[in-house]
């Protein structure tokens, strides 16, 4: 049971949010921030992705039945049980709300709206094609979660971190819905790709990174970060372009590379990339 329920909130995705939250964190701290804080954040992130997840996977469960691609998820095969996903995603949520009390008031006090705002993105694709924006605003939580962890108080960087995550996020969901296009249209389900069509969806994704890439740069500014991270951020760039010449409208046959295996080094190199910056500072 437990490893099925890991693989149905997909606890390797972690990774797209887990380097953010550190980065908001440790810039926040300018280096170490001590063991409770970075031991409560992780087990607020990880908890409330995991609601979000569970969420997502319970209201999209009918869907799930009919695509074929999706037939294997362990709440359609029956491997979790919905009371079961209901359960663990209650867990979750108190799992997340206790960190949040053992870090400060302000993050005890916006819990309660991550919460919301992580469950409302599963209902998105009911009505608008810009869930994509959604999901990435979701994500980009992260670096804001960090950085209140120390420094409870709204700051420049780490909002422009933000709308960073937002964007790339945005960017590679879109790049992922172009798998279910037909179905997304055969069930009235909104997606960039089944509004504006596969090649549209992907330019409008490659715009998306390139504001990506421009919040990352302006956030590094923003917080005074050295010429280390700029040269991690000029990689993670290039990575993005390397992931958009991988996949066309016509050849998505490399989408898990472009998704999962790329943007998990993007993740990984940008956050490698910030603390270098702050501890040689």
């Amino acid at each position: 049971m437990v490893g099925a329920m890991a693989r149905l909130v997909k606890v390797e995705h972690s990774v797209f949010a887990l380097p953010f939250a550190y980065i908001g964190l440790f810039v926040a701290a300018g280096g170490w921030p001590g063991w409770r804080p970075f031991l409560l954040l992780t087990v607020a992130m990880v908890a409330m992705r995991s609601f979000a997840m569970a969420v997502n996977r319970l209201a999209d469960v009918k869907f799930d039945r009919k695509n074929p691609r999706t037939a294997g998820r362990e709440l359609v095969t029956g491997e979790v049980s919905l009371r079961a996903a209901w359960v663990f995603a209650a867990g979750c949520a108190v799992v997340f709300v206790g960190a949040c009390a053992g870090l400060n008031a302000l993050c005890l006090a916006l819990s309660p709206v991550a919460l919301a705002w992580g469950a409302f993105y599963s209902l998105t694709k009911r009505f608008t094609w810009l869930c994509h924006f959604v999901l990435g605003s979701v994500l980009g939580l992260a670096p804001v979660a960090g950085w209140l962890a120390v420094a409870p108080e709204f700051a420049l960087p780490a909002i422009l971190f933000g709308c960073g995550v937002t964007c790339w996020v945005a960017g590679f969901d879109v790049l992922y819905a172009c798998q279910d296009v037909e179905f997304d249209r055969s069930q009235g389900l909104h997606s960039m790709p089944s509004r504006f069509g596969v090649g549209t969806a992907l330019a409008l994704a490659a715009f998306a990174h390139v504001d990506a890439a421009a919040f990352y740069l302006l956030a590094g500014y923003a917080a005074g970060l050295g010429w280390i991270y700029y040269a991690f951020w000029a990689v993670c760039s290039a990575v993005l372009l390397v992931e958009h010449k991988l996949i066309s409208e016509h050849d998505l046959s490399r989408i898990n590379v472009a998704f999962f295996t790329l943007n998990g080094v993007i993740a990984a190199l940008l956050g490698l990339g910030t603390l270098l910056a702050v501890f040689l500072k």
